[in-house]
């Protein structure tokens, strides 16, 4: 667990809640999930975020899903992602991996059988536990229409993609009742652009930008035809260009946590990790999806108890 200062300090206390699933302790713990889509864990390393690593050791797991839909799902059914260990049953992993909500939650008793029949974390929290449950999130496929979008007081998607610290200007806690908060994060996402950077300076690559707009702008009659303007493929500077974008994005966003851990209260329980890795080039990929590599995978997980 991770213990440190702040520039302020906004005490307000979280009322004891008993739920009708498992045992509570006196004071439940906020919870807050900070998830930087599409930040590869040797993006995240390189960029030393201190602030954000002072939660405690940087990990690097792996996610269980190359696409941010998929993968967040598997997070709000309570799956971080996981370590890939060897000569152990899944089962037993679930269940270890499942334990630490107790944790995380300052709870007793919450174990993978806490969750059924609805297996959805948000669910159990708000119905068992009495939490609020607030989503902020950056990205389109993520909206509210989509089937994650359940067991939510209420889910957002923000105005601009890249604007972690418009999402803390609404961030509210009770002092009755605790919060949970799941923030997906789109600064580190192509095209890894800062809220200050305009948006005719940012890279632009066909076949990326407005993916879903124009998915259906070659096909005729049923069929594909066939671009023969747009480029195969990116040049490796390109793509090395775009990978340092990403390392910039994550140093800015260590200023925005700074800001998030002076400002949440006291008994805050914070996870960071990612929802899936990014190709930069590494045995002829870009981006991810439908991609099968390592580094696709690889996430940075840290987490702890701001007191």
């Amino acid at each position: 667990m991770a213990v440190f200062g702040r520039k302020k300090r906004r005490d307000r206390p979280v009322g004891a809640v008993r739920g009708a699933a498992g045992s509570p302790s006196d004071e439940l713990l906020n919870y807050i999930i900070v998830i930087l889509d599409s930040c590869r864990y040797d993006t995240f390393m390189e960029a030393c975020p201190r602030t954000i690593m002072k939660l405690g050791e940087t990990e690097c797991r792996y996610s269980y899903a190359s696409w941010t839909a998929p993968s967040h799902y598997n997070l709000l059914m309570g799956l971080m992602p996981h370590t890939s260990p060897r000569h152990v049953f899944a089962s037993e992993y679930y269940k270890k991996d499942f334990v630490k909500f107790n944790e995380r939650l300052g709870a007793r008793g919450i174990e993978f059988k806490s969750l059924v029949p609805r297996l959805y974390l948000p669910d159990y929290l708000r119905s068992s536990l009495g939490y609020t449950t607030r989503a902020m999130v950056s990205l389109p496929v993520l909206n509210s229409h989509t089937p994650v979008n359940s067991g939510f007081d209420s889910w957002k998607l923000m105005p601009d993609h890249n604007d972690m610290a418009a999402m803390l200007d609404e961030m509210t806690f009770s002092p009755d009742r605790p919060s949970f908060y799941m923030l997906n994060v789109g600064e580190t996402h192509y095209p890894y652009a800062l809220p200050s950077e305009p948006m005719n300076e940012w890279p632009r690559i066909s076949g990326v930008h407005g993916v879903f707009k124009h998915l259906d702008d070659h096909v005729v009659g049923g069929k594909l035809v066939e671009d023969e303007e747009s480029p195969r493929f990116f040049d490796q500077q390109q793509l090395d260009r775009l990978r340092e974008r990403q390392v910039e994005t994550v140093r800015y966003l260590d200023g925005v946590f700074e800001k998030l851990f002076d400002m949440v209260p006291e008994k805050t329980y914070i996870t960071v990790t990612s929802d899936h890795g990014e190709l930069f080039g590494e045995e002829g990929y870009f981006g991810h999806g439908p991609v099968f590599h390592e580094k696709v995978f690889q996430v940075p997980f840290l987490e702890g108890r701001i007191r």
